[in-house]
């Protein structure tokens, strides 16, 4: 039995598969700038709460990690995407380079020389953090 598929079909079918061959470092730069815009946004927010709450400096910790991770999260999730493929390695890569631009940024900017292990403990965390959402949000279905 042959079937007839119509000139349209056939474009929108291209359009797809051309969309999906995007290549990986523009991948994660979308990501990326996800993340960066992610974090400023929550940064900001938490900046004005702070103001009324007067948070210790604990709780101050706990919330700038929970900020990284659901900015790599946010990051990996548009670079990725629901059933995306290379989630893992995408993910990780998303978090790596967040990592990496953030402890760059914060050594500049503060002046604070932190010991080389808590630089390598948070770059870990990023390449750990966005491999894993990588693999959660690779895995899901459409």
């Amino acid at each position: 039995m042959s079937t007839y598929s119509t000139p349209a079909a056939k474009r929108t079918l291209r359009r797809r598969s051309s969309r999906r061959q995007r290549t990986l470092p523009m991948t994660i730069l979308r990501g990326l700038l996800t993340a960066i815009g992610v974090t400023l946004a929550c940064v900001l927010i938490f900046a004005l709460l702070m103001q009324w709450l007067r948070p210790s400096d604990g709780v101050i910790r706990v919330v700038n990690q929970l900020i990284k991770l659901g900015s790599i999260f946010a990051g990996v999730y548009v670079a990725v995407g629901r059933g995306g493929d290379k989630g893992l390695l995408t993910g990780a890569l998303v978090g790596l380079v967040y990592m990496l631009l953030g402890v760059l940024l914060y050594a500049l900017l503060s002046g604070q020389q932190l010991p080389f292990t808590a630089y390598l403990s948070d770059v870990a965390m990023g390449i750990a953090g966005g491999g894993i959402a990588g693999a959660i949000i690779g895995g899901l279905k459409h």
